[in-house]
């Protein structure tokens, strides 16, 4: 079952680099991502679309919050 999931950071060299990399390891398949700056330039949007049981997910946004370049993730129902 797609999960989606907005994930807001910083926009910067090898921050997408390392988020995609965060699910890549833990053998999570990105079907669908989209990057793109926001109003704001020093921030950018990261929209991914993932499959994957919902607690290995959940352990995957704990995850990425912590990452120092994120700055909010949301993860919307499926």
């Amino acid at each position: 079952m797609p999960h989606t999931l907005s994930i807001l950071l910083q926009n910067e060299a090898g921050t997408l680099l390392r988020v995609a990399g965060l699910f890549a390891t833990r053998s999570c398949n990105i079907d669908a991502l989209t990057v793109r700056a926001t109003d704001d330039p020093s921030i950018a949007r990261m929209v991914l679309e993932v499959r994957g049981d919902v607690p290995a997910l959940d352990r995957l946004v704990q995850k990425a919050r912590r990452l120092v370049d994120v700055l909010e993730v949301e993860q919307s129902p499926p």
